[in-house]
């Protein structure tokens, strides 16, 4: 029964797009296809392991491509041969919603489904200081500011600093923790200097290396994609310094401490404010025209809604909830699909 109705589905689906003007692409799909963020992608696919389990519909094929080639895909037109979502970890830009309109793609919804958090911490009782994006970027960039890594203890970078040497463990480059590493902390914190800046207009590539790359010394410690063992490395020494998404600072705040940058401490509340540096929003993007085209697209917006809260199964594997104007936001998008405009993202 279950095939019957799938193959009704995508027969309806490929009516439903041409219909509405879109391209099919010669062909037709049963099964929601969303692309984009590294970053959102557990989120997207923890909702969709749930939407499959709780339905008769096809779990959804969810690809980590980045937030940029996703978005390539997303806007290049409609039809069963172009994705329905798209997963970023910034907000679309106008070039790219540009694109979307001359492709076809007039109707998008956006929707914000929550913050991203990453937390700086250390064993309870163990190294204390207060960071900033500049320090943090000092200590672990393999060539900060272009010049070679002297840096051995946190002292070196600033007196007031613990005399200890400089050990930090983090996430590896294939980790979306690792793209927020870069884009909240090491990237500021690299802009703080004017050559960099002026490197950033001449040469961006180079720009990148340099504000992107971290050390190779020992003194940053790529982990690995499990920031359970990065927990479990700075709980065994009181001198390291962990980094890894909000939700495993709270799950282990009576062995931890987190440490403050710009003097505000990692708290769910700081990260929902965005008065924490470690917090940006994260978004999912949806053609309107494929509504009713895909089945189970509605049914899986609505799955997100149920998941998203505060102390709700995404809060679990670091999520944390939008503040409440901007959840009132998200809920329209995801169940009255209501559709952004040009103006919108220049606001």
């Amino acid at each position: 029964m279950k095939m019957i109705k799938s193959l009704a589905m995508a027969a309806t689906a490929s009516l439903a797009l041409a219909a509405c003007g879109a391209d099919s692409g010669g062909g037709t799909r049963d099964s929601i296809r969303a692309v984009g963020s590294s970053t959102v992608y557990p989120f997207a696919k923890a909702v969709a392991e749930t939407f499959t389990r709780a339905t008769d519909f096809n779990s959804p094929l969810i690809e980590s491509t980045g937030t940029g080639g996703g978005m390539k895909l997303f806007c290049a037109g409609l039809g069963a041969d172009t994705p329905d979502m798209s997963n970023a970890s910034r907000r679309m830009k106008t070039s790219e919603f540009d694109t979307c309109i001359e492709n076809g793609v007039t109707d998008v919804i956006e929707i914000q489904v929550g913050l991203d958090g990453l937390a700086f911490a250390s064993a309870k009782g163990g190294i204390d200081m207060n960071l900033t994006p500049e320090i943090v970027y000092r200590a672990i960039a393999a060539n900060p500011y272009g010049e070679e890594q002297t840096a051995e203890k946190w002292s070196d970078l600033d007196p007031s600093l613990p005399d200890l040497p400089i050990l930090v463990y983090g996430p590896p480059s294939t980790s979306g923790t690792r793209d927020a590493l870069k884009e909240l902390v090491l990237i500021p914190g690299c802009e703080s200097n004017a050559s960099m800046q002026a490197l950033e207009e001449s040469d961006e590539d180079a720009f990148e290396r340099t504000c992107t790359e971290l050390r190779s010394d020992g003194a940053y410690v790529d982990q690995g994609e499990q920031d359970n063992l990065i927990v479990q490395k700075i709980q065994g020494n009181e001198n390291a310094v962990g980094v890894f998404g909000y939700s495993y600072l709270e799950e282990n705040i009576d062995a931890l401490q987190g440490l403050s940058m710009n003097g505000v401490e990692p708290t769910y509340a700081n990260i929902a404010s965005f008065d924490y540096p470690g917090a940006r929003p994260l978004y999912v993007y949806v053609k309107k025209a494929h509504l009713d085209a895909i089945p189970g697209l509605k049914e899986y917006l609505t799955q997100w809604t149920k998941m998203w809260d505060k102390g709700g199964e995404l809060s679990k594997i670091g999520l944390v909830a939008n503040p409440d104007d901007a959840m009132a936001k998200a809920v329209a998008g995801a169940t009255e699909y209501v559709t952004i405009t040009k103006a919108d993202l220049e606001g």
